[in-house]
């Protein structure tokens, strides 16, 4: 197999991240530096900075409610990283990110195929997102951000919106820009006081306690792999 899909089975890390490795040269497979698009079998010996990486697991799939503060990072340097956080027995990394002063959920895995698959842009996949803003929502408003909203140079694709309260709007997203909503909400002159993450695909975090984590279901497996699959 490609060896950045030989690294991720082993819970190393994402194969994006992989692919960095080995472009840096600090892949090497029996002995030889690898380099992107090399072949690796199960019985060779596949290192990382010099030392040998485990080999393959079987695949964990986490749902963390993720408390401000916390950064979704795998870089264990950084205090307050996500890793050092869940504190599994297994190397996981988180599935794209939540922002450090946001909260809500995020799925963590050692399944590199599955965090390419969701982080996919032409996906679409939903995410769902409970919002608390400094002043009083308007019509204008929550037509404007369901609409599209220039940032970073491009516009937001259309989302939904709903109101929920007078400072308060629930939001589906089919795509991540960096501080995304934060930005789009600053557009228009409002800024956000709470922002928590509620549903990713068909994952919901309903009533997992802030700073708690479990494992996805089988079912809830079966439904995200179903939605994930190539369309006809």
């Amino acid at each position: 197999m490609r060896i950045n899909k030989f690294i991720s089975e082993t819970g190393y890390c994402s194969r994006r991240e992989a692919d960095k490795l080995v472009e840096s040269g600090r892949v090497t497979i029996n002995g030889t530096t690898a380099e992107l698009g090399s072949q690796a079998e199960l019985e060779d010996d596949v290192r990382v900075d010099g030392k040998p990486i485990g080999q393959q697991k079987g695949h964990v799939y986490l749902a963390l409610n993720k408390p401000v503060g916390i950064t979704s990072t795998t870089e264990t340097h950084i205090a307050g990283n996500i890793v050092d956080f869940v504190g599994h027995p297994e190397r996981i990394f988180p599935i794209g990110r939540l922002d450090k002063d946001s909260e809500g959920l995020i799925l963590l895995t050692n399944d590199g195929d599955i965090v390419n698959r969701i982080l996919r842009a032409e996906g679409r996949h939903e995410k769902e997102y409970i919002v608390t803003v400094d002043r009083s929502l308007t019509p204008r408003f929550l037509k404007a951000m369901s609409e599209g909203v220039r940032i970073l140079g491009s516009m937001t694709l259309p989302c939904k919106i709903t109101k929920e309260g007078d400072r308060v709007f629930r939001l589906v997203l089919t795509e991540g820009k960096n501080r995304q909503i934060r930005r789009m909400c600053a557009t228009f002159g409002y800024q956000v006081h709470g922002l928590r993450r509620v549903r990713i695909m068909n994952i919901h975090l309903g009533d997992l306690g802030k700073g708690k984590w479990r494992d996805l279901t089988g079912s809830e497996m079966q439904e995200l792999l179903s939605l994930l699959a190539p369309q006809e």
